[in-house]
């Protein structure tokens, strides 16, 4: 149900405010979200403009997944079901799935991921000499490309922007790279959104047609666009111009990734009688914690002024914790999580440490295990990301997508059919040679001289077992459990038993294969017209989970939550431990000798500091070990900028080993009462 008496007179403002550009400079934990899902309800009921005329785009699945949950309850599933809520690249790929056989693709052409990348640009490096017999770092190379394709610079253009040694070796094998995925019909992540503006920038007749189709648009998150997502969306908007973007240029923290902050802060420029609307009441922190934030962030020289204010009341001061050294830090921190759970206030779940780089985890991770106390560490190995996970999803992109020969390559040995590297290398030769595909080199491997009959009967048995699953998954339904029958066929269980030395690794890792079973029964279950290729879409399209909200603590754990500054972003604790403020820290020692630019990290610590709801405690070390050997540390230039009146600096006088020792055995009992 749609209540606009429940909003502030700003969002209020913001929801009204249909026709013509608005830019929304939404402060931490402002109500965003529901701004920007009451205003698509608004437009749907007030304004009775059509579902399908409205997009809302987002960078996250989870967020995309939480405006469509909101939107549902707002205005029920059947009225805002043609309305299109997703990320930038779900976007991307709507678009080219209809229109991308204007650029020389097939509609069902695959999307690439990290480590396909990295096999196809090894490919691309051998075949153009362009390493010149160096050892080459190939992530870094299509680092290179990636920022290259977010800038909008084709293969033709690197070169003009080369300035580097990696950037010369990616200006040369940029091209070959970009062939070598178009042979395959495939497309890289950067690839999704380049080639979307590459359609609407030279084929009005497809500009024209998705600028009639959304009318009504609205960015989440604008601050972190890259200028290909920037230009993706202006184009759109090109003809009606009803564009509403929301963000907050206070937390643009994603530079090192291509966001660019201008694109907010130059929005009122770049639409000449744009509309602002500050939303800066918050509804999450105390006032002393929003003091402090506001402290540290004006001091940005380059930003949109606003304050956050609260009517909730000023809350507890801010804890200072300085330890000698970063075990004791870690110590003290626990020691403090464990008298807030002593004293009934908190729970493990409400409790966040949040540092600014992973490698600070390890002393937090070390003392949690040593006290008992659960914990889940944010930003370790996704499921996707896992070996085992994407060796046996490379069998169903080669049977969605034959002509994927990154998959097939992967796959031809999984499990092992005694074809060795030589026999691999031969066949695409001779794939080259006869302007084949590898899938087809297969079924005539007859023809190819140099390979044993064993071998060539290995690789018959292998053509013939995928050209009967890729007959059998056309047919309707059934797809999770002709994938159960496929896997037991292949005997991928036994393999990873076979290989793997450890028996729970093994089952662990069979366990994962198994999900990906589960999984596609689930999509099946949850779609009207499941198929392969939509299955292996929606995986492709998973967040990478650098970004806040995409581990989850499983089956409700009640658990500390550890993560970065970058992972916390959009997220919200009770109370918070921000660790680790000094100088090389944060600010990162990078942006102090390298880039010249603190202005990124200001607004990390400002996000970490807005985390918190009701407690933040800040800690940093006099001393921290460095390959072993303690070094001087130097407090944060942030901390001073923090009011020295919101500041309770009680917990920064050093506790004696034996103080710490009584305090610590002391929580450590009633913690173990606790737990039972």
């Amino acid at each position: 149900m749609l209540d606009l008496h429940t909003m502030n007179p700003r969002q209020l403002e913001a929801v009204r405010c249909n026709e013509g550009p608005l830019l929304v400079l939404a402060g931490a934990g402002s109500g965003k979200t529901r701004v920007i899902t009451y205003r698509i309800a608004y437009l749907l009921l007030h304004r009775q403009v059509p579902a399908e005329n409205i997009l809302a785009v987002t960078f996250t699945n989870k967020a995309a997944r939480e405006m469509q949950e909101r939107m549902t309850a707002l205005v029920g599933a059947k009225r805002c079901k043609e309305a299109v809520l997703s990320t930038f690249h779900s976007l991307g790929v709507r678009i080219l799935r209809q229109e991308i056989g204007l650029l020389g693709y097939k509609r069902n052409f695959a999307i690439y991921s990290g480590s396909d990348q990295l096999g196809l640009m090894r490919q691309a490096l051998r075949e153009t000499g362009a390493a010149e017999g160096r050892k080459v770092d190939a992530e870094a190379v299509l680092w290179k490309i990636s920022a290259a394709k977010n800038l909008l610079l084709g293969p033709g253009e690197l070169a003009v922007a080369a300035g580097d040694d990696w950037a010369a070796v990616a200006a040369a094998v940029y091209p070959r790279y970009q062939s070598l995925l178009k042979a395959c019909n495939a497309v890289d992540f950067d690839d999704i959104i380049m080639l979307t503006v590459r359609l609407l920038q030279h084929h009005p007749e497809v500009l024209a047609r998705w600028q009639e189709r959304f009318r009504y648009i609205m960015v989440d998150e604008y601050q972190d666009t890259n200028p290909s997502q920037y230009l993706f969306i202006s184009l759109l908007a090109a003809k009606y111009r009803n564009l509403c973007v929301v963000g907050d240029d206070d937390q643009s923290i994603y530079g090192w990734r291509g966001a660019d902050v201008e694109k907010i802060l130059a929005f009122e420029k770049d639409y000449p009688g744009c509309r602002l609307v500050k939303l800066e009441q918050n509804y999450r922190s105390t006032g002393t914690i929003l003091a402090a934030a506001n402290g540290v962030i004006r001091n940005n020289p380059k930003r949109k002024d606003k304050t956050l204010w609260t009517n909730a009341g000023k809350g507890e001061p801010i804890d200072l914790v300085i330890a000698r050294d970063d075990e004791e830090e870690a110590t003290r921190v626990v020691e403090r999580l464990q008298l807030e759970c002593f004293k009934g206030n908190l729970s493990c779940g409400d409790f966040a440490i949040l540092y600014r780089t992973n490698a600070q985890s390890r002393a937090f991770e070390e003392q949690l295990r040593f006290a008992e106390i659960p914990y889940v560490l944010i930003g370790g190995m996704q499921f996707y990301e896992r070996k085992e996970v994407k060796d046996a999803l490379c069998y169903l992109r080669a049977i969605a997508n034959p002509r994927d020969e990154q998959a097939l390559l992967r796959i031809v040995n999984f499990p092992r059919r005694g074809i060795g590297d030589g026999t691999l290398i031969r066949l695409n030769q001779w794939s080259q040679e006869q302007g084949v595909g590898l899938f087809e080199a297969f079924a005539r491997v007859g023809e190819i001289e140099g390979i044993v009959t064993a071998t060539r009967e290995r690789l018959l048995a292998f053509h013939g077992l995928l050209a009967g699953e890729i007959a059998a998954f056309r047919k309707r339904g059934r797809l999770a459990e002709r994938l159960g029958e496929l896997f037991k066929r292949l005997g991928i269980e036994e393999e990873l038993f076979r290989t793997i030395d450890d028996p729970k690794v093994a089952r662990r890792r069979a366990e994962n294969v198994e999900q990906i079973i589960n999984s596609l029964a689930g999509y099946e279950e949850r779609t009207a017209s499941p198929s392969l290729s939509g299955f292996l879409e929606k995986v492709s399209l998973l967040d990478d989970d650098r970004f806040a909200g995409k581990d989850k603590k499983e089956h409700g754990q009640d658990a500390v939550t550890l993560m970065s500054l970058h992972s916390s972003k959009g997220l919200e604790f009770p109370f918070v431990f921000l660790v680790g403020l000094e100088e090389e820290i944060l600010p990162h020692k990078r942006s102090i000798y390298e880039d010249f630019s603190i202005d990124e990290e200001r607004r990390l610590c400002y996000v970490g500091i807005t985390r918190a709801r009701r407690q933040l405690v800040i800690s940093r070390c006099l001393q921290r070990k460095k390959y072993g050997k303690l070094e001087e540390r130097q407090p944060s230039r942030f901390l001073a900028e923090i009011p020295a009146e919101l500041v309770n600096d009680e917990g920064a006088k050093e506790s004696s080993p034996e103080e710490a020792e009584r305090l610590a055995g002391d929580a450590f009992a009633k913690l173990r009462s606790m737990f039972g």
